[in-house]
């Protein structure tokens, strides 16, 4: 069978990676882009006496997979 497409490369593998990555820094510098979320006002402050651990949805979700 002849197949017409050329053989994928490493050059063409990075070059593709370098172009994606400067197409997302050009994304991110535009002015208007949305602002990154300050993770400190998302989440909880830490338990001053220990205790961290929450049943929160990702745990929940995690706890799904594990069933058999």
């Amino acid at each position: 069978m002849n197949d017409n497409h050329p053989k994928p490369s490493r050059r063409g593998f990075f070059f593709g990676a370098a172009a994606t990555g400067a197409a997302a820094a050009a994304i991110v510098a535009l002015p208007g882009a949305p602002a990154l979320i300050d993770a400190s006002k998302v989440t909880k402050p830490a338990p001053e006496k220990g205790g961290g651990y929450s049943l929160t949805e990702h745990v929940q979700r995690y706890y799904k997979t594990t069933r058999l």
